[in-house]
């Protein structure tokens, strides 16, 4: 059986006398790929088992480079006797698996259901069997929004708020994370984090769709007026404060995970013009999208002061420098999806408003 094979292979393959084996769930996709990189550069002592489904949105390109230092398993989540399987041959889960664009959810919220839901449940039944430790990767859109001028910050008190299929369907499954902590004693933590940029993400995303399209010599696109806040993080500090959480982060705990970089859309889009040597008006405004939340704000206190966490990228500039040259070097990662991602843009309907 392909999967047994992948774990004895896994287990001898483990230098140092490393005794740790780490399922990360969706290691295919953006934030995945990015800690798959990590932990194979930071953590050799760390065999590590990839599952990812590669929906369009998973890319084993992202993983070309390290191929040969982790097991790939190709399947669904959601396949409970896979996770099974292959749950019960290690000793941590980190579960970054979810569909997690906002407008495809809106359009078809089933797959959304089935992975960040059922895909959940699958894995919590297998780390409860096997008495394995998990991580849960979620997000802020948990919460909802907060008003533009409001200074408060979303913490782990934070009432949910979901306003998308999608945040809908990941309040679910942290909920589902807790019960099962609760009534099983499954050994869970939770983080919840704010929008994350750097390689490897998918150029349907808001910072790598305008980079890609200042690449190719086209305006960058605002959704409504561009006022809406978001609070930016880069995602090797997001990566590195999962593994400090993993390592440190008390059972039962969620954590929030942010860099304090809050900035409305339009401050980004006039940060890329300006690297790319653009007039910081050279953009145009398109039609909003339904239910998009107005501002996002984490306060990650509780994570800086408990575990020692602080970002690397202290300036978002920094961070948005290195992601750009990222793009332009690896412009053999993206370009085959760039035209069926503007292709569906304008099939949902984006209409230039000026």
């Amino acid at each position: 059986m392909l999967e047994r094979e992948i774990l004895d292979r896994a287990a001898r393959r483990r230098p140092y006398g490393r005794d740790v084996r780490l399922l990360v769930t969706g290691g295919a996709g953006f934030i995945g790929a990015n800690f798959v990189h990590h932990t194979v550069v930071q953590r050799p002592d760390v065999a590590v088992i990839v599952l990812d489904s590669l929906t369009y949105a998973g890319n084993r390109a992202s993983l070309a480079s390290i191929d040969d230092r982790i097991d790939f398993v190709h399947g669904d989540v959601a396949d409970a006797n896979l996770v099974d399987r292959l749950v019960r041959g290690v000793d941590a889960v980190v579960h970054f698996a979810a569909e997690s664009h906002n407008d495809n959810s809106l359009a078809d919220p089933w797959p959304f259901v089935r992975t960040n839901v059922v895909g959940t449940v699958s894995l919590l039944q297998a780390v409860r069997r096997y008495d394995v430790r998990y991580h849960h990767i979620s997000t802020d859109e948990v919460y909802g929004d907060l008003p533009l001028d409001d200074p408060r910050r979303f913490t782990e008190a934070t009432p949910y708020n979901p306003s998308s299929p999608y945040s809908a369907t990941k309040a679910s499954s942290d909920m589902l994370v807790r019960a099962w902590t609760r009534s099983f004693g499954v050994r869970a933590t939770i983080s919840n984090c704010s929008n994350n940029y750097g390689p490897y993400q998918h150029v349907e995303k808001f910072i790598p769709r305008q980079i890609t399209n200042l690449i190719d010599g086209v305006r960058p696109r605002l959704y409504g007026a561009g006022r809406n806040v978001r609070d930016w993080i880069h995602v090797d500090d997001h990566n590195s404060a999962v593994w400090a959480i993993l390592e440190r982060g008390r059972i039962g705990q969620t954590y929030l995970i942010g860099a304090d970089g809050e900035l409305d859309n339009r401050a980004v889009v006039r940060l890329l013009l300006e690297q790319f040597g653009c007039d910081p008006a050279d953009f145009d405004f398109v039609t909003d999208r339904a239910g998009h939340d107005l501002r996002y704000a984490i306060d990650a206190s509780l994570l800086r002061s408990e575990l020692g966490w602080s970002p690397r990228f202290g300036e978002f500039r920094d961070g948005l420098a290195q992601t750009v040259r990222w793009y332009r070097d690896n412009q053999a990662w993206w370009r085959a999806g760039k035209a069926s991602t503007e292709r569906n843009y304008a099939a949902q309907g984006e209409t230039t408003l000026r």
